[in-house]
């Protein structure tokens, strides 16, 4: 864990650098790693396909609102459940880990972290919510690569599309930070429901956001669900150690 150190005086000070300006993450854009396809399937949801490959996920900014309590180290904060009595439409987020480097082989004990804002577009830690952990967690990926995470489907704020962070340890070291990005038409309809409604819909485009504007194809998530009983995100991570 020794090496967490290090980790952490980076990402906090990236909340520092963000703390002028709010807009941090929509100005700074994808970095891909060259991917390495070995096999390709698509699927189809709520009228927007997708595609998953074996493939190095892009390399994302953790953005202007990463965890600076420690989590990491922090048992109380390995959990499925991350919602902490938000309100918003349920969301389920099935991420499997691999090693691109292994032909896709699943990657288990990473330890996996996401973070995202609420329906009204805020952050926990941050502004009027610090002392706050609502939207965080962590799990450790099981002997498939898999991690389940129990969250609200992501609110938005100026200048960004709709997103999760997620960043993967391996050995208590980053070995990726990326980005989760979402179907456009399935935001849409969400956000004329419940909660998200009083916010309105997202400006920002998937194409028009800095982080995504350069594709999705290895950060959209394939979604299942309806705006009634929720959805269900799925995305495999691809990393390369």
């Amino acid at each position: 864990m020794l090496s967490m150190n290090r980790t952490y005086n980076r990402r906090e000070a990236l909340g520092l650098l963000s703390a002028a300006s709010a807009a941090f993450a929509a100005a700074c854009g994808s970095s891909p790693t060259s991917p390495t396809t070995t096999t390709t399937s698509s699927s189809t949801t709520s009228g927007t396909t997708t595609s998953s490959s074996c493939a190095v996920s892009p390399e994302e900014t953790a953005g202007p609102y990463p965890d600076h309590t420690g989590m990491f180290g922090n048992s109380a904060f390995y959990r499925q459940d991350i919602t902490e009595g938000k309100s918003g439409l349920p969301l389920t987020l099935a991420l499997s880990v691999v090693n691109v480097r292994n032909a896709c082989a699943p990657v288990a004990n990473a330890v996996v972290e996401v973070w995202q804002c609420d329906a009204t577009g805020n952050y926990s830690e941050y502004g009027n919510s610090i002392g706050q952990t609502f939207l965080r967690g962590l799990q450790t990926t099981d002997s498939n690569g898999l991690v389940t995470f129990r969250t609200i489907y992501p609110g938005w704020y100026m200048g960004r599309a709709t997103h999760v962070h997620v960043e993967v340890f391996v050995n208590g070291a980053t070995v990726k930070t990326t980005q989760i990005a979402f179907p456009e038409t399935v935001s849409s309809a969400v956000y004329r429901t419940g909660v998200y409604a009083a916010h309105g819909q997202n400006s920002t485009s998937n194409s028009g956001d800095m982080v995504f504007a350069d594709g999705v194809d290895h950060e959209l998530a394939s979604l299942s669900g309806d705006t009634s009983s929720g959805y269900t995100a799925t995305l495999q991570i691809g990393i390369s150690v």
